[in-house]
């Protein structure tokens, strides 16, 4: 895959809370505090690929991921010619990460059909894996066809592909069709139920964890804020599917009921502390970087820091920085 015998540290770009050009002074600065990837992600507010190319100048030695792009939202020969662009301005350091994203996002936002993402997800990976290197492609996939494209701009090398996954039959697919998985909202103990699924796919798999960190916050503050994040996700219906398949039936169950019922702040008291602390790491930052030290010992490959600071984030980064 992607130099996996690198340590590597992520962090997740943009910056809430500071205008993209003024994020300059921090992105410039990860590689010498140690980090070595950015991620970006894509749902209603930068999109994922115009943060990645302005970090492409900024610091020429980061790796570039989207975590993730939806499948839906950009036809395949646009996803595939954004990607070629990247993967050619910063050659040999770009990785593409799409997947399903949710009915929320495709549907309701973008008003497109959220049908068969399975077999959405699998068409996009033969497609961009064809297009990315240069191929002609005629084919009538499943979920779309494709008549004549050639990308006029080929990339060399072309870019790992990457599919987010929560649930087995996407997380073997992650590993037969694409270079690896992204996964999002798990625990540690939750990382050795789904990495065997994309290890079955081959050796060298990559696995990409987006883990929500709130460093500096008091205990009773940080759980509260984990609530609320916890209770957005867990209340769309792949991210509870996910959790009933992690076990957690039992522990959501009471948030499920009083959410349904309109009762939010019954549902949110109704988390349990032990489920915040496993999703959304807290406390101080040399805990905190132990935490998703964690992550990694139990089978991720690359953790993409996602910061919810307390005030300006730029101390807490680099606080959170890796060992050397």
């Amino acid at each position: 895959m992607t130099e996996n015998t690198t340590r590597r540290w992520g962090l997740t770009i943009p910056l809430d809370g500071i205008p993209l050009p003024d994020q300059r002074r921090i992105i410039e600065e990860l590689p010498d505090l140690g980090y070595t990837d950015v991620w970006s992600s894509e749902a209603g507010a930068a999109d994922a690929f115009t943060p990645l190319t302005l970090a492409s100048v900024w610091a020429p030695s980061l790796r570039l991921g989207t975590a993730i792009v939806p499948v839906y939202t950009r036809g395949p020969a646009t996803l595939a010619m954004s990607a070629a662009s990247l993967a050619s301005a910063a050659p040999g350091r770009f990785v593409l990460g799409v997947g399903t994203s949710s009915d929320v996002i495709v549907e309701k936002w973008n008003g497109i059909d959220f049908d068969e993402p399975y077999k959405r997800a699998r068409d996009t990976l033969r497609f961009l894996r064809a297009a990315l290197s240069g191929e002609k492609v005629t084919e009538k996939y499943d979920t779309f066809a494709i008549d004549g494209f050639r990308a006029g701009l080929v990339a060399e090398p072309a870019p790992p592909l990457l599919l987010a996954a929560l649930r087995p039959g996407m997380l073997r697919l992650a590993g037969r069709e694409a270079d690896g998985a992204i996964v999002n909202w798990l625990s540690v103990d939750d990382v050795r139920t789904v990495a065997p699924y994309v290890h079955e796919g081959g050796e060298g798999r990559e696995i990409v964890a987006r883990v929500f960190v709130l460093p500096g916050f008091d205990t009773d503050t940080a759980r509260a804020i984990g609530r609320r994040m916890i209770a957005a996700y867990m209340n769309v219906p792949v991210y509870r599917a996910f959790h009933e398949f992690l076990g957690r039936s039992e522990d959501f169950a009471a948030m499920w009921k009083l959410w349904a019922e309109g009762d939010r702040k019954g549902a949110l008291e109704a988390i349990p502390d032990h489920v915040v602390d496993a999703l959304v790491i807290h406390g101080e930052p040399e805990a905190c970087r132990e935490h998703v030290e964690r992550y990694m010992e139990a089978g991720v490959t690359t953790p993409a820091i996602a910061l919810v600071p307390a005030g300006d984030p730029i101390p807490m980064i680099r606080a959170l920085a890796p060992r050397r």
